[in-house]
């Protein structure tokens, strides 16, 4: 394992690599991959944190651990809500800003502040040449060149090893109430989440458990805001079940934000992006042993048997991907690609990593 402390190293290193490499950060999500494993870790460090700007910029191996903290002290946050994998993968090591960034990892509260790319404001990769290049820049007005920092994120290095991401970042919300709704079953949960997020009250997370047939509604922002919101979100919810409102819920979230209810569990996890309604057709075709549905339904996470292709359960269109697999199983970890998005992949790591050195497989 070589871990590069400077960009300039790693840059040299990329450049006189003779064979695959696998890009680590953390090392938090368990992937294995052929080649030489060069870790981000020795690139840490805030460069610049202005408060009042709400801008943020580090460099890759940070920990977001770290990260987070320094926020919280300024009674700050990542809006995003990265997940941490560590239970769910059972895995060590330290999530990275740069692992968050290079897999677009978002938490239950995309459905209302956007995705981790959606807070990148610029980036500093090493593409599979050894150049350096920059994207974006420290501002949230950037407009030059083309947006290769959207294009890092979700990349998962087969593009570019990031060194630097500067980022927005919100204030932490001064209270947090969960409307939770019981006794549903599985139309009435999602029906619970859509009424939630059709409703004008500013929906921070909408959970499903179908194991505990419970569906959670988080509200965040000033306390007479959101005391205000969970009654009026009461009266509509209390229509379909039980109502109860949580104000101590932030072990809630953080147990639905890393899948904490899967963890443990031998088997295949699965993470599955559809329409949200489509939810309801979809979950019972599967066969899976659990599930636990985020984003009002449009995330499902699903357990299922080792080995089985859930992506031939498929009954609705969306995109499945293999988080876990249990030994022995052999199957693609990415969705396939349509051909003329596959096509546009291909050329895109073409142009930034010609040897086909970065990550190899990963994405195919």
């Amino acid at each position: 394992m070589t871990h590069p402390q400077s960009e300039a190293e790693l840059a040299d290193f990329i450049a006189g690599a003779k064979g695959p490499l696998q890009i680590q950060g953390g090392n938090t999500r368990g992937v294995v991959l052929d080649g030489d494993v060069v870790s981000t870790r020795g690139l840490s460090g805030v460069t610049l944190y202005e408060p009042g700007a709400l801008t943020l910029v580090v460099q890759a191996g940070t920990p977001v651990a770290e990260v987070e903290a320094l926020l919280a002290s300024e009674n700050q946050q990542l809006a995003f809500e990265p997940m941490d994998h560590r239970l769910l993968m059972h895995t060590q090591g330290e999530p990275t800003m740069g692992g968050v960034f290079a897999a677009n990892i978002s938490g239950p509260r995309r459905i209302q502040a956007g995705a981790a790319r959606d807070f990148l404001l610029g980036v500093r990769f090493v593409d599979g040449q050894g150049q350096v290049l920059r994207n974006g820049g420290r501002v949230m007005k950037n407009v030059t060149g083309y947006d290769l920092v959207k294009l890092m994120a979700g990349a998962h290095g087969t593009l570019g090893v990031l060194s630097e991401v500067s980022l927005k970042v919100l204030p932490t919300p001064e209270t947090t109430a969960t409307v939770t709704v019981r006794d549903l079953d599985l139309a009435k949960g999602i029906a619970a989440l859509s009424a939630a997020l059709g409703s004008p009250f500013d929906v921070t997370g909408a959970s499903y458990d179908p194991q505990v047939r419970t569906a959670y509604v988080r509200l965040q922002g000033f306390e007479a805001s959101v005391r205000y919101r969970a009654e009026a979100l009461t009266k509509i919810l209390g229509q379909l079940g039980s109502v109860e409102v949580l104000t101590d819920c932030a072990d809630l979230w953080r147990g639905i934000r890393d899948v904490a209810s899967l963890a443990g569990q031998p088997g295949d996890v699965w993470r599955i992006s559809v329409k949200p309604t489509d939810a309801v057709a979809l979950i019972p075709a599967l066969g899976a042993t659990q599930v636990l549905c985020d984003w009002g339904g449009g995330l499902i996470w699903a357990l299922m048997p080792a080995g089985r292709d859930l992506r031939a359960s498929m009954t609705v269109p969306g995109h499945a991907t293999l988080v876990r697999a249990a030994e022995g199983t052999v199957l693609p970890r990415h969705h396939p690609e349509p051909a003329p998005l596959a096509r546009l992949a291909a050329g895109l790591r073409a142009q930034f990593d010609p040897r086909g050195i970065l990550n190899p497989g990963l994405m195919g």
